[in-house]
């Protein structure tokens, strides 16, 4: 009894949990209550980087230096890390679509459709999280998102405040930073494609 006690707990805590850090905050959702297919698009530009709140070129500055200077590491693990963090920063709406897919299957969301809707993730802070062994730490996401009118980009439907965002998902790169920002990005999909079930009701 103690046992079903303590998980009920853990699901209500987590739930809330989950609430406090992705919440509506106008608009509603029900409008894709008719929709077939929905567009997804990730804006990651001026985005600010760790509690210090640095830019994306000097996250990567200190991330350069740090391979560098691994006697392990070197020029080529550097030259393979950045190129994957490029490639990385065009998929992160494919994982959100992949997310969004996950929990909500009555419409197909991707990237590049050509949808009445889109869902615009609006990137203002990330931290990248953490990997060491068999502990980690989940990446984390601060910004919006907005349901906009894909041909009427101001016309905003809802709007979502993420605030930090952490939920967990693991993927094949969770051990690399741009690993755990794509995680984080299919985790607010599979998070958000459950508020749109609810408004569906």
């Amino acid at each position: 009894m103690k046992k079903l006690f303590l998980l009920v707990f853990i699901i209500i805590m987590t739930t809330a949990f989950g609430q406090e850090k992705m919440k509506i905050v106008a608009g509603s959702l029900g409008v894709l209550k008719d929709q077939t297919e929905v567009n997804v698009e990730v804006k990651f530009e001026n985005v600010l980087f760790m509690k210090e709140n640095i830019t994306e070129a000097q996250y990567l500055e200190n991330r350069k230096k740090q391979v560098l200077d691994n006697p392990k590491r070197g020029e080529e693990a550097w030259k393979k890390w950045i190129e994957e963090w490029e490639k990385y920063k065009n998929e992160y709406a494919n994982y959100f679509a992949k997310g969004l897919n996950k929990t909500y299957k009555n419409i197909s969301f991707k990237k590049d459709a050509s949808a009445k809707y889109t869902l615009l993730v609006e990137t203002h802070w990330i931290f990248p999280g953490w990997h060491a062994g068999l502990t980690a730490m989940t990446a984390e996401i601060t910004g919006k998102i907005k349901l906009i009118e894909t041909n009427n980009p101001s016309a905003v439907l809802a709007e979502i405040e993420l605030k930090k965002f952490d939920k967990f998902v693991q993927n094949e790169e969770f051990v690399m930073e741009y690993g755990r920002i794509a995680a984080a990005y299919e985790s607010t999909g599979r998070y958000l494609g459950r508020e749109i079930k609810k408004s569906m009701k």
